[in-house]
């Protein structure tokens, strides 16, 4: 798993500085809920999850939503001081969230709602496996609150799941987006390409499989084998044999033009929704650079330029709640060239793109060079918006570097 940033000692208590103040009633607030289990670990992934048999004795998965609910009122207490706004989405994320008990997830999407408030149009999502649920409880989830969920689907072709470890029945997918839609809620479907052994044809299978369901968002990564992971070991053994990046070049465009055909427009540089009102609130609030408390162990917190993570182990995380701690591990404030970098990066990702007056002074000479070169759309540039291409957003960091100088 991925080491926790470096970063600066986290109080005890919490609390945050007074400069989490300024502009805050401008900013929206959401809050992330980390679920940290799963059944099954697949092979390439680094998420801070655990299995049964790795968390041992002392982390108990079904007192966990009890603990998640002592963050939720720590945090509560924290920002009390600051003016109250209702919480504009929340994420359920892991993990597999619904391995827990749908009274569990609805306990703790009650302290939330307990603890701010939700605004009228609130999103509220949940991942899923979509080996994880029934119609049931995705009726449940929807009656707890839930108004949205999104299923792990990655691929469609067997070889490529079992590369992957993904457990599921790629036949399943169809069924489960449509006892989700039965229930009220909006889907989204996840997939994932460059899969040691997945061809082109495989990725086009996967593709048209999840826009054959309908749905209204799909999110489309590139797998990286990330150090660590059992993925990488097998990597490092020959065992399996990583695409190069014209590979997944390919395949980036070619989904792309799957995407685009059946109504879907990208708004980000990995995911794509049919109507603006389909996108994924919540991590747009990220891509902005919004206000967010996330719940859990190892999860990341944005509040007004300061940032911090959680401790990573659920049992350290029970541990330090219990004893009336902050779960905090460290934290840094993010100012000056950092949050320069920052805005480059997570703004350029988005299809509206940033301002060309939103740029650093030094780094709008650039902008001609990238519309040369066919990675800034010029027709945008004209207008006075820095937007990626496609072929910039296949490039998308070295945009950044080239404008961060």
């Amino acid at each position: 798993m991925a080491a926790l940033p470096d970063g600066d000692a986290a109080p005890d208590d919490g609390r945050l500085p007074g400069s989490v103040r300024a502009g805050v009633a401008e900013r929206a607030f959401g809050v992330y809920l980390h679920v940290p289990f799963c059944r099954v670990r697949c092979g390439y992934c680094d998420f801070n999850t655990y299995t049964a048999t790795e968390l041992g004795g002392g982390a108990n998965q079904h007192a966990y939503a009890d603990t998640a609910l002592r963050e939720i009122a720590l945090a509560a207490d924290v920002l009390a001081d600051l003016p109250r706004r209702p919480v504009s989405t929340v994420f359920v994320g892991g993990g597999t969230p619904t391995v827990l008990s749908v009274p569990d997830l609805a306990r703790m999407l009650g302290g939330v709602r307990d603890a701010w408030g939700f605004a009228d149009d609130v999103e509220v999502t949940t991942e899923a496996n979509p080996d994880s649920v029934t119609p049931q409880s995705l009726q449940a989830l929807a009656d707890a609150g839930f108004t949205r969920v999104s299923f792990g689907m990655q691929s469609a072709v067997p070889h490529v799941l079992a590369t992957l470890d993904r457990t599921h029945d790629p036949r399943r997918i169809p069924d489960v987006v449509r006892w989700a839609r039965e229930a009220g809620l909006a889907v989204s479907l996840d997939l994932i390409y460059g899969t040691p052994g997945e061809s082109l044809d495989d990725w086009r299978t996967s593709v048209e499989a999840a826009l054959a369901t309908g749905v209204d968002h799909v999110s489309a990564y590139a797998l990286v084998v990330e150090p660590g992971t059992r993925m990488a070991v097998q990597v490092r053994r020959g065992e399996l044999e990583l695409p190069d990046g014209d590979d997944q070049a390919a395949k980036y465009e070619l989904a792309d033009d799957l995407f685009e055909a059946a109504g879907l427009r990208w708004y980000e540089v990995s995911n794509w929704a049919r109507m603006p009102a389909d996108a994924c609130r919540h991590n747009l609030a990220y891509w902005r650079g919004e206000d967010w408390w996330g719940v859990g162990p190892g999860a990341h917190s944005h509040v007004g330029g300061v940032r911090w993570w959680n401790v990573k182990h659920p049992r350290a995380y029970a541990d330090r709640l219990d004893r009336g701690l902050s779960p905090a591990a460290g934290r840094e404030t993010v100012s000056g060239e950092g949050a320069v970098l920052e805005r480059l990066m997570l703004g350029l990702r988005l299809a509206g793109g940033l301002a060309l007056d939103d740029l650093p002074v030094q780094a709008r000479p650039a902008v001609a060079g990238l519309v040369a070169d066919e990675l800034v759309d010029g027709r945008a540039a004209i207008g006075g918006r820095v937007v990626l291409t496609r072929r910039g957003r296949l490039l998308a960091d070295a945009v950044v570097r080239d404008l961060a100088g």
